[in-house]
């Protein structure tokens, strides 16, 4: 058990995953552009300042590994896989020091996760937290295998799409850019085509993929993410053909905008900015093309124990955060050159989350899922109306 392990072997081990970045003292004098490589493999470029964020982030990451071995050896290993309390009714009826007991260690939970999960045990984490084991338990254990080869070779728009996706998903990342990492890449979108041939294969898919076989370790558990993030975490529709999903969460995201950042959203409007100009890759490609790899995850763990509500607490978050540089804009082009350099330098997860959770205020699930109620009339009713008039223009080219 992790729990058991030496302080030595501890120290040792949380120090070969977290190592200090040290620019050189020439690039420290001359505060210069530097790059290097995060714990996923991505090459980040940025200053001395972001190099000492990351390595300030580390070291928290360091002390919360510490947490968790230490509620491991005194809870037991999978002392998180016990029942977790998920609403506020349930809340009210604990009387039981067992259900006590449950409370304590779900309020913990959240705690922690909000925190971080550490590395080496967030693919066991997830697992189990998303509901990813339970849904393969549901399957024979042979399930995976038996569907990559049944699909092998055989070709359908998705597969064709897939493989166009290839090599334009993370270029230059040391696994994921070789022919390795595009086969297992390759295995587990088009093995979930098959799955769901109502989603079949989205652009945007690949990048969630790619980074879940990073986590994951293995292609099985990565599709078996996949799985649960398309069919239980997320929105129903976001990655169908005609986008329907993502097009109700951009018009939420919209509405929330205008009730959390009332000047931010009165400002875009006056300019005729559309969120969903940068919202759109951020909801679909779920931040991982827009933030740091280790900033990504930080919000993908709490993103597979609280719900899809988390993508709305960070979008709304970073408009928040560039708020007072926001207000100054003149330009299209001058917000999304904010918002984008904002993203692309955020690597502080703290820093982000807490302005998501304790700044942005209260976005319960309840009332996201009032409000896609709300826009989804609207949104089919304007998708229908464009598919009409596509309809009619290929007649009349014939």
């Amino acid at each position: 058990m992790l729990g058991a392990r030496s302080k030595t072997e501890l120290a040792l081990e949380l120090q070969a995953q977290f190592p200090i970045l040290r620019p050189s003292i020439h690039t420290r004098r001359a505060n210069l552009t530097v790059k290097f490589q995060d714990l996923y493999g991505f090459t980040v470029e940025g200053n001395v300042d972001d190099v000492n964020v990351l390595n300030e982030v580390r070291e928290k990451v360091r002390q919360q590994a510490r947490v968790w071995w230490t509620l491991e050896a005194s809870k037991g290993a999978n002392w998180y896989l016990q029942p977790q309390v998920s609403s506020i009714s349930e809340v009210i009826v604990l009387k039981s020091s067992l259900k006590l007991s449950t409370l304590a260690n779900s309020i913990t939970l959240k705690k922690l996760i909000r925190k971080g999960i550490p590395p080496v045990l967030r693919p066991k984490v997830w697992f189990s937290l998303s509901g990813a084991a339970k849904k393969k338990s549901t399957v024979p254990e042979s399930y995976y295998n038996d569907l990559t080869k049944a699909v092998d070779g055989k070709v359908t728009p998705a597969t064709r799409q897939i493989d166009h996706d290839l090599p334009r998903t993370f270029p230059g990342h040391p696994w994921l850019d070789t022919p390795e990492g595009h086969s297992a890449l390759r295995r587990v979108l088009v093995g979930y085509s098959f799955r769901d041939s109502d989603v079949g294969y989205c652009q945007g898919l690949n990048y969630v993929a790619a980074l879940l076989l990073l986590v994951m370790k293995t292609e099985e558990d990565a599709f078996w993410m996949l799985a649960v993030l398309l069919e239980n975490v997320l929105v129903s529709d976001c990655y169908t053909n005609n986008l329907s999903g993502c097009h109700v969460e951009q018009r939420v995201f919209k509405d929330l905008l205008a009730k959390k950042c009332p000047r931010i959203a009165a400002h875009l409007e006056a300019l005729e900015f559309d969120v969903s100009l940068v919202a759109t890759e951020w909801f679909l490609c779920l931040f991982s093309k827009s933030l740091p790899s280790e900033t990504t995850l930080r919000v993908w763990d709490v993103l597979f124990y609280e719900g899809a509500k988390v993508l709305f607490h960070v979008a709304l978050a970073i408009f928040k955060m560039k708020e007072d540089e926001l207000l100054l804009t003149h330009q299209v082009g001058d917000i999304i050159n904010i918002l984008q350099r904002t993203t692309h330098h955020l690597f502080d997860p703290d820093e982000l989350l807490t302005v998501a959770f304790d700044k942005i205020g209260f976005v319960t699930t309840n009332t996201i899922s009032k409000q896609r109620k709300k826009q989804e009339p609207e949104v089919m009713k304007e998708l229908d109306q464009r598919l009409r008039r596509l309809n009619s223009l290929r007649i009349d080219d014939k």
